[in-house]
């Protein structure tokens, strides 16, 4: 609808043409849709193309986020195995055990 192109939208509604399906229409599945219009065609396939480019950039970005996740989770996993254990005695502990003696 925001490409001006209406009258498709009973033809692709009637055979459930979502986002994903759209994502894998081509020129003849438009043309099949009935998309008679060479002009109407190049119009969506152009949108089209630059939707999967947005997606996969998206994708792209979603992967690089989790890796450095991943990248900064192991690197405090080594961190903790490298800090030697302390006793669980506080300060506190060891003055009330003398005030008591």
């Amino acid at each position: 609808m925001s490409l001006n192109l209406e009258q498709y939208v009973s033809e692709f509604s009637a055979h459930n043409i979502n986002g994903e399906h759209l994502l894998q229409l081509d020129g003849s599945k438009l043309k099949a849709l009935g998309m008679t219009s060479s002009q109407d065609r190049a119009l969506v396939k152009k949108k089209l193309k630059e939707m999967k480019a947005s997606l996969e950039k998206a994708r792209k970005a979603q992967e690089k986020m989790e890796k450095q996740r991943e990248k900064l989770r192991k690197k405090e996993q080594e961190q903790l195995q490298r800090k030697p254990k302390k006793p669980d005695k506080s300060p506190s502990d060891t003055t009330e055990g003398t005030n008591e003696q």
